[in-house]
């Protein structure tokens, strides 16, 4: 079989690597082409862009580059349309594959999309486009499938992947047994995987550097963004940054200052008491809270449907508020111990299902039923 494969920011890479890596355990003669990273093409897959140039985030951001965004979207169509994939699979990334998803099912292509789009927060008649566009969706959060069953779409719910990442990690245990010498109280700080979001975020994040100077701060880097990008935010002694050590760093820490997205989630799974962030441009922030139709931004939240840990949003994301999360852990507050106890309630609503061989095997069943 051949294979289409589309992701267009780290997390997808994180996932689509594990699911290539499964595809090509499952079908012998599978041979893999795609959009998506680092871990995907080391995986097996023929990387033909990667996410670095497409990942644009938030209305300006997206503006600014429509021009840009166009003319991958056009060589997308005709890469599909030259190579000639048995399937395309899209994910997550809805902005740009629902579009390429609309031309793949138009031309007589079979469409599966693996880590559905978000349209239980926003906009939910988006519903009406992925049962004509999608074939198959392959969902990685537990309350996925009964909203889609509420508007008669079937789908398959195959875990969250984050178990496989988290399971199959290998620790840097030279790293921890140094970071275990520290003897003072550690906070990791997980600021996001994009420019904006390093940007928006981690510059206050960086006021608690001063404030807390017997505190040590993790910050969690990443490999596609410039460690110079980092460098302005961190200059103090008691901060240091580690590029794709993230998981290291969960496993020690005390306590985490975490950028809404996928990590929320990966902290919860690591027992880590947690505060949520999120600030973005006036402008996205304005348009964007009169269509999300969510009580939450964080995903433990979302799952749980309570306000397991708190949220920090726009102008709510301030020193004070980090300052008291800090003096929280700190003091091993109450609270802390509440929110381990929401983590263990989470763990069980996700169950421990091997999802990238789970996803590989059904797609393939579906392929050659």
């Amino acid at each position: 079989m051949k294979y289409y494969i589309i992701a267009g920011e780290r997390s997808g890479d994180l996932h689509g690597a594990n699911l290539i890596k499964n595809l090509l355990e499952k079908d012998a003669n599978a041979m893999i082409r795609c959009w998506g990273g680092d871990m995907m093409e080391a995986a097996g897959g023929d990387l033909v862009v990667h996410y670095k140039e497409i990942a644009f985030m938030g209305i300006l951001e997206v503006l600014k580059n429509y021009q840009k965004i166009k003319r991958f979207l056009s060589k997308c169509k005709n890469d599909i349309a030259n190579w000639n994939p048995d399937v395309v699979i899209f994910i997550d990334y809805p902005g740009f594959n629902m579009r390429v998803a609309k031309y793949a099912k138009k031309s007589g292509f079979r469409t599966y999309y693996y880590i559905s789009p978000k349209i239980w927060a926003w906009n939910q008649k988006r519903i009406f486009k992925i049962k004509e566009r999608i074939d198959k969706m392959f969902c990685i959060l537990p309350f996925e499938k009964e909203f889609y069953a509420r508007f008669n779409y079937q789908v398959d719910y195959v875990g969250n992947p984050l178990t496989d990442s988290i399971k199959s990690y290998e620790y840097d245990q030279a790293l921890i047994n140094e970071w275990k010498k520290e003897k003072k109280l550690k906070i990791a700080i997980l600021p996001g995987s994009r420019i904006q979001e390093i940007q928006n975020m981690l510059g206050l994040m960086s006021e608690l550097f001063v404030k807390f100077p017997n505190v040590q701060f993790f910050v969690a880097g990443v490999d596609n963004l410039s460690k110079e990008l980092y460098k302005k935010y961190i200059d103090e002694p008691n901060v240091q940054l580690y590029v794709n050590k993230a998981y290291d760093i969960l496993r020690l820490a005390d306590g985490a200052i975490v950028t809404s997205g996928t990590a929320t989630l990966e902290t919860a799974l690591f027992n880590v008491p947690q505060i949520v962030c999120y600030r973005t441009s006036r402008l996205t922030y304005t348009v964007g809270k009169t269509l999300v139709k969510v009580k939450y931004i964080s995903l433990v939240n979302l799952i749980l449907d309570k306000l397991a840990v708190k949220e920090l949003i726009q102008n709510d994301f301030n020193l004070n508020n980090l300052s008291k999360f800090v003096n929280l852990i700190e003091n091993a507050d109450y609270s802390i111990e509440q929110i381990r106890n929401d983590y263990k309630e989470l763990s069980a609503i996700i169950g421990d299902q091997n999802t990238s061989e789970k996803t590989a095997s059904t797609i393939f069943k579906y392929l050659t039923s």
